[in-house]
């Protein structure tokens, strides 16, 4: 998995930070997290091709997340798309969407495919091959929801010695891949994991944008790779995070030691902050696996480190 921060800014962009848009790669899948404005610049710049995007996320219907895929949907219009948008938002969007395509006389040249997003509990959302998304409830002042990208877990590799010594036939590779014994051709049973080696731990990687604190969200995302949590203010405005349904860095950093996460990128930072590092530093005092999301970073989401 690799994750590409498009947009780390609040509903005021910056020169610097533009609105909320993540772009996930996961098994050369591209999955587009919120669509702000100035969306598809940022996608440009960052050399990630249009086409490959075909499931687009929407938290929630504020204009900081939602605003860029307006043009977006046009642009793919324009490049002669014909593959469907599988569009995941909450429920109430679908007829603002058809209201502005025509409004604007945009007329797409591909299908949009949308899902929409309601309930209290968490819902899976996609399965496929290799990953499910999970979409879950946060507390916003409107209807909103994060995501949770989930890698299944890979097969066993078998040893090629083994292979080797064992005499195996390929026909019995698949089976044994699964986590089957081997019986050879005398009865002797090779015990499975004498000829395998387990594959690496599943990934996977928790949006969480716009939200105010609340425990059960910790529950959501339990034991999450990567976490990103919005941290609009740093912990001296909390009152105005709870009144404006948002996160300081304190809150954030909370639901990640609470989740049990392996790391934390926090971001959505207020225009106020020309200089993000005292909120990094502010949440490593709760949670020191702590990065600040950056307009063009790309992480690997089973390597985050300090570099």
């Amino acid at each position: 998995m690799k994750l590409t921060i498009l947009g780390s800014s609040s509903a005021l962009p910056t020169s610097e930070r533009y609105p909320s848009a993540h772009v996930l790669n996961a098994h050369e899948r591209l999955f587009l997290i919120d669509c702000g404005e100035g969306t598809q610049m940022q996608l440009r710049k960052c050399r990630i091709r249009f086409g490959k995007i075909n499931h687009i996320f929407i938290s929630h219907l504020h204009g900081d997340h939602v605003f860029g895929l307006y043009g977006l949907l046009s642009t793919f219009s324009l490049m002669g798309r014909k593959t469907p948008v599988h569009l995941y938002a909450p429920e109430n969007y679908q007829n603002i969407l058809i209201s502005h395509l025509k409004d604007f006389d945009i007329k797409l040249s591909f299908d949009i495919d949308f899902i929409p997003l309601k309930g209290k509990d968490p819902v899976q959302i996609l399965d496929d091959k290799y990953i499910t998304v999970t979409s879950f409830p946060l507390q916003h002042r409107v209807t909103a929801f994060g995501f949770l990208f989930r890698e299944k877990p890979a097969e066993r590799n078998i040893m090629k010695e083994k292979i080797e010594e064992y005499h195996i036939p390929s026909v019995r590779i698949p089976a044994i891949k699964k986590g089957e014994d081997f019986i050879t051709t005398d009865g002797s049973i090779i015990l499975n994991e004498d000829i395998t080696i387990p594959p690496p731990e599943p990934l996977s990687y928790a949006y969480c944008s716009d939200t105010k604190y609340f425990r059960r969200l910790s529950t959501f995302v339990n034991g999450v790779s990567v976490l990103y949590h919005e941290a609009t203010f740093d912990k001296s405005l909390a009152d105005l995070a709870a009144i404006t349904g948002h996160s300081t860095t304190l809150d954030a950093a909370k639901v990640a030691l609470d989740a049990k996460a392996g790391r934390l990128i926090i971001g959505h930072f207020s225009a106020r902050y020309k200089d993000i590092t005292y909120l990094v530093d502010e949440a490593r005092t709760v949670f020191p696996a702590t990065f600040p999301a950056i307009d063009g970073k790309s992480f690997d989401v089973g390597n985050i480190n300090d570099a």
